[in-house]
């Protein structure tokens, strides 16, 4: 296994046992209705990655090989609010790729709902941080699962761009630390935009910690994820 691999082991143990991962046997038998919508036994809550400092400074050495080796040509980094700023921020500091991030804007879930929101948001700026022309950005987040909130950040970034009357700036790189494979990548291809994942849940991060979780809980989840990416 090489360095890369190794280190990608030892972020999905920690995510599990620091209880980053939730599921419907250990933590709540209901289980979850996601951001998508999609009902789901088990929940990743990585916005409290910065609470374990040795993890994150994983994920920032981690993403940072990443990005370096799949999208060579980017030169500024964009967390996506909420927790996709310090991860940012954790890349920032290992590679020395300038990072910026949005701001959030409440109650928006979809592209168009961001465009009517804009007109009320005033002068605040969209995303924070200098980008200039030339650019090529490539937006940090936690995780994806269908697109649709990697789309309303890069469309934020767009619409940032516009109004300070750059043009020629690369928003099509995506990067994030978990891919639940149930439709991104498929998307992101039709739309021509890059996703980097660090690790994928199906074929990566589950199987990596299966000794650590019951035959039930693993059961349980493999089974929906493996549903789930068929349909």
């Amino acid at each position: 296994m090489n360095k890369l691999g190794i280190i990608k082991k030892n972020i999905m143990r920690d995510i599990y046992e620091k209880r980053m991962i939730l599921t419907s046997v250990r933590d709540r038998s209901e289980g979850w209705i996601l951001h998508s919508g999609l009902w789901s036994p088990f929940y990743i809550q990585l916005r409290i990655l910065s609470s374990f400092p040795e993890t994150m400074k994983l994920v920032g050495q981690a993403l940072s090989i990443l990005i370096k080796e799949e999208a060579p040509s980017v030169n500024r980094l964009v967390g996506v609010a909420f927790a996709g700023i310090p991860i940012a921020t954790a890349v920032s500091l290992e590679s020395g790729i300038p990072a910026c991030h949005t701001r959030k804007i409440l109650g928006v879930r979809t592209e168009q709902e961001l465009y009517a929101a804009i007109g009320n948001y005033g002068q605040h700026s969209l995303m924070e941080g200098e980008v200039q022309e030339g650019d090529v950005l490539c937006l940090v987040d936690d995780l994806v699962t269908g697109m649709e909130s990697k789309l309303v950040g890069r469309a934020q970034v767009l619409a940032e761009l516009k109004k300070r009357n750059i043009t020629n700036v690369s928003v099509d790189d995506i990067a994030v630390i978990l891919d639940r494979q149930q439709g991104a990548r498929e998307r992101a291809k039709v739309l021509n935009i890059r996703l980097h994942s660090l690790i994928d849940l199906i074929d990566e991060g589950l199987p990596s910690i299966k000794e650590a979780m019951s035959e039930e809980e693993y059961q349980i989840v493999s089974e929906y994820l493996t549903n789930q990416k068929k349909t």
